[in-house]
């Protein structure tokens, strides 16, 4: 039989110490893990059925003020070209928008919010009629559709797309909205993994 010193023994069977870790800073912490749309979301009006985004963590998009042509290491372009979808983590001195994605639930179609937001009030109030409102809950109106004037889009007053979502919930108490839904890119068929 072999004895071995109590020493020894710690020696070989300890474990190396562990340099201090260091998290990544989450570069989208001022957005939502989840953005809920729908009749769930609203109070339980009656609308379509609620669906689900999930923020993904490992990807990112960059949102260029004009097309471009090619974005290297892009796994997705949106919007002729003006939003990127990128693997990994955001580059620290990048100046341009950046926004994380979304997966929509449960099928994991990538989703990348714009900063619009879809805004429609019951049948027969003009969104037109609404805009002081809409200019105290800090949007303004960018586009009302002729065809629908009770619906329009709308931009944050700060131009920031994490205040658009964030700010969502200040035009939900406008008592004659029926549906609220931030505008959310995607495109058929791509989906990541779960």
């Amino acid at each position: 039989m072999f004895y071995f010193p109590a020493e020894y023994f710690l020696q070989v069977y300890s474990l190396p110490l562990i340099p201090e870790v260091r998290f990544q800073k989450d570069y989208f912490s001022e957005y939502p893990e989840q953005i809920r749309v729908g009749n769930d979301a609203q109070g339980g009006l009656p609308l379509r059925t609620a669906v689900s985004y999930t923020r993904k963590p490992g990807y990112y998009a960059i949102h260029y003020k004009h097309p471009q042509t090619v974005a290297l290491g892009a796994i997705l372009q949106l919007n002729d070209g003006k939003i990127a979808v990128f693997p990994g983590e955001p580059n620290q001195s990048e100046q341009r928008t950046l926004t994380p994605i979304y997966t929509l639930q449960p099928n994991g179609s990538i989703a990348v919010p714009t900063g619009l937001v879809f805004i429609r009030f019951a049948e027969g109030v003009d969104v037109k009629s609404q805009r002081e409102v809409i200019n105290r809950a800090g949007y303004e109106i960018v586009e009302s559709l002729d065809y629908a004037p009770h619906t329009a889009w709308l931009r944050v007053q700060s131009g920031n797309i994490a205040d658009a979502i964030a700010r969502i919930s200040q035009l939900k108490v406008i008592p004659t909205v029926e549906n609220i839904e931030p505008q959310m890119l995607m495109e058929r068929g791509l989906r990541l993994g779960h």
